[in-house]
Parts: C-alpha cells; sequence; structure tokens
C-alpha cells in the first residue's frame, strides 16, 4: 500500500519586488527539492527556525500554491493536478489547524458556524449533528457552538480551530505552529488532545513547529529544514541521540536535548 502522502522534490520560489526599472528582481527560494512520505496513522514533525521554508511547505502540501517543480500526491493522486471541484472535494480529506485560530473563525459568526463551514464548501450533509460530535471531541460542549470566539480563551478557541478541522473527518491534520501561541500549560493539552484525536480518528498528522522538544514528543519521525532545504530527516528517537547535522545539533542544545 502506498504511502498517504507523497511530497516528491518539490520546490517553490518567488519573484522579489524590482529594485531597477531596468532589472527583474530577484527570486527567493523558499523551499529547494524537498521529499518526504507519510503513512497513515503516523506523525511526521517537521522543524526549523522561522524562515526555513516550514510553512511554505505546508501551503503547497495544503494546495493553496503550486510547487515550482516536484509533486504533492495525496492517496496516489498528484493534488495540482486536479480540477478545482475535483480539489474542493478532496479537501475533506486533508485540513489546516493554523497558529492563530482567529484566521479561520469569523468574530462575527457563532462558532457552529465556523465549524460548519468545510461542510458546507464540499455540501456534506447532517451538519448540526457532525458540528455537535466535532465539539465533544475537542473536550468542549455542544451547546458551545452558540457562542462567539470572543467568549472563549485562546486555548478553547485553539480547540475550536481543531473541532474545524476535524468536523470533516479528514485523514490527515495539518498543523502549523498550532500551540506556539499558547501559555505552556495549555500547549501540553492542546498535544495531549492532538494525540488522543490521532488515536481515535486515526489520523496522520503533519506538526510544524520551530521547537524541536515539542516537536519530539509527538512525532514519529522529523525533517528539520534550513533555508528551504531539507538537512536531516529520520525516526525522532534516533534522530535526537544521534543527530547528523550540526544545524540539528544546534536546535536540540536550544532545547536541552542534546544526548
Amino acid at each position: 500500500m502506498s504511502a498517504l502522502l507523497e511530497v516528491d522534490a518539490v520546490s517553490r520560489r518567488y519573484r522579489m519586488p524590482r529594485s531597477s526599472l531596468f532589472r527583474a528582481g530577484p527570486v527567493l527560494t523558499a523551499v529547494e527539492g524537498v521529499s518526504f512520505a507519510l503513512d497513515r496513522g503516523r506523525t511526521l514533525g517537521i522543524v526549523g527556525e522561522s524562515g526555513s521554508g516550514k510553512s511554505t511547505l505546508a501551503r503547497l502540501i495544503m494546495a493553496f500554491e503550486a510547487p515550482d517543480e516536484g509533486e504533492v500526491r495525496f492517496d496516489g493522486r498528484n493534488l495540482h493536478a486536479l480540477p478545482s471541484a475535483e480539489l474542493r472535494l478532496a479537501r475533506r480529506r486533508f485540513q489546516m489547524i493554523f497558529q492563530d485560530p482567529w484566521g479561520s473563525l469569523d468574530p462575527r459568526r457563532t462558532v457552529a458556524w465556523s465549524i460548519a463551514e468545510p461542510l458546507r464548501a464540499t455540501g456534506a450533509g447532517e451538519i448540526g449533528r457532525r458540528v455537535d460530535e466535532a465539539l465533544e471531541q475537542v473536550g468542549l460542549r455542544a451547546q458551545d457552538g452558540t457562542k462567539y470566539p470572543h467568549e472563549f480563551s485562546g486555548g478553547q478557541r485553539q480547540r475550536i480551530a481543531i473541532a474545524r478541522a476535524i468536523v470533516t473527518r479528514p485523514a490527515l491534520l495539518v498543523a502549523d505552529e498550532a500551540v506556539s501561541a499558547l501559555d505552556v500549560s495549555v500547549q501540553a493539552q492542546i498535544l495531549n488532545l492532538l494525540m488522543d484525536l490521532q488515536e481515535e480518528l486515526g489520523l496522520a498528522m503533519i506538526f510544524i513547529s520551530h521547537d524541536l522538544p515539542v516537536v519530539a514528543c509527538l512525532a514519529d519521525h522529523v525533517l528539520v529544514m534550513r533555508a528551504g532545504r531539507a538537512v536531516e530527516a529520520g525516526p525522532t528517537a534516533g534522530l535526537i541521540a544521534a543527530p547528523r547535522a550540526d544545524y540539528t545539533k544546534s536546535l536540540l542544545a536550544a532545547g536541552g536535548l542534546m544526548p
């Protein structure tokens, strides 16, 4: 059986603004030749400093942007070759959790309305029941759906964002710095929730962070990125015990994880 997600030598470059009327702007390489595969029910941690290309890679995986080279295949299908209607339906099976839940929650709408948005976009049925179920799965009450985002704490809003991501019953969650804006105690609660949901729902997960100790808590494998490139990858325990790249060693040292 093939992997659920296959990222094959993807690259993404951006043309920067020109500094001269007669000269093209410079090209910024955000991601260069990154490859990995992720099996069903497993977790890949992607770690690196700000500007390492992690979030750009996430946008390529989610098909928010197309790579300049390479392919992203989900269940064997090249996402960037799908017609827009097919891609919209495929999105039910891969969802994203962002660092700031305000990005996915409309402050003018009830929580239930925001959670249901991915279902409306794909024409799913039983919307009310599935929203209630998702709220309860993340440790909130079904009746909380009648409230507005400002009525919740930061950790609760992140739970709501997670409910929005799982309401379509996806096979893959991509969490981009999903706990970095939270207090340490709340971070632990959200990490435990994600691990519980993974076990309950059989999710594959990509967890993106600048914090290697956080990634090590829940990832089976780790991919270390620097300046758009993958500098090291491997099983989490082995990578922490015997890092090869100097950059990985520096991340471990910064997190107090050096062997």
